[in-house]
């Protein structure tokens, strides 16, 4: 299993850095895990789009599935598409209010908002309770944002991927990263009493919930543009020596 960082930047693209996207790549199978603001660019520069698998959205920020519009417009109006696109409706997995959401975000207007259907490019299944995914076993839980959010597990010959997605802390993050492998883990801010709860970990709680959950390695991401990464860093490791904050562009072997 490898992941590669298309993007990092928390809450809303940084200068020349796209938001949150990841891909996950194993047996020739490729599982993008959100694409927020600017991710599809950093996609087509390594992979030809209609490669992917299937799509999960852990929920509806923009800074997480913005590009999902762009991707619709790809699948459904290039000129020459793959020969068996159109007999392949993507999967994608989100929160249940995903076709809705996303299919306000792609209409032209107001007048057509109502007759906007994205089925016919996609396949879309709710984040409750586990999937399988092309090689990929998906599990998640529930998480403390300010919309639906969720946390994914993601398993793949005995190695086990934990992504909080965007959180405050709460008791489910210790049951997602339970003895995991990587845990790819928020941060999208420095430690501090008047942080306001139940939106994003600081660099010290991502380490203590990685020493507490006794995790392999500590992967960093989402870190806001007007954070401090050197603070953020510092205080992860604090609690878990060896911490790291994911660069755009580069690839983890799990």
């Amino acid at each position: 299993m490898r992941l590669t960082i298309l993007g990092c930047s928390g809450s809303i693209p940084g200068p020349g850095a796209a938001a949150s996207g990841y891909l996950l790549e194993a047996e020739g199978f490729l599982l993008a895990v959100e694409l927020g603001n600017g991710t599809f660019a950093q996609l087509q520069a390594r992979h030809d789009p209609f490669a992917l698998g299937g799509l999960v959205l852990s929920h509806l920020h923009p800074d997480h599935c913005a590009d999902f519009s762009a991707l619709t417009v790809l699948r459904r109006y290039h000129p020459a598409p793959p020969h068996n696109v159109l007999e392949h409706r993507l999967p994608v997995y989100g929160p249940d209010n995903a076709p809705v959401r996303l299919a306000k975000a792609y209409a032209p207007n107001d007048t057509e908002l109502a007759e906007t259907d994205l089925s016919d490019v996609f396949d879309f299944h709710s984040l409750h309770g586990q999937s399988k995914i092309g090689p990929f076993e998906l599990s998640t839980v529930q998480v403390d944002h300010p919309t639906e959010a969720f946390g994914l597990r993601v398993r793949h010959g005995g190695r086990t991927l934990a992504y909080t997605g965007d959180t405050g802390p709460c008791a489910a993050l210790d049951e997602l990263a339970r003895g995991a492998d990587v845990l790819l883990c928020e941060a999208s801010w420095t430690d501090a009493p008047d942080r306001p709860p139940g939106v994003h970990l600081s660099g010290k709680q991502a380490g203590a919930l990685a020493r507490r959950a006794g995790v392999g390695r500590l992967l960093l991401t989402h870190v806001a543009p007007w954070s401090d990464r050197d603070a953020i860093l510092a205080e992860a490791r604090a609690e878990f020596p060896g911490a790291v904050l994911v660069e755009q562009g580069a690839g983890y072997d799990l």
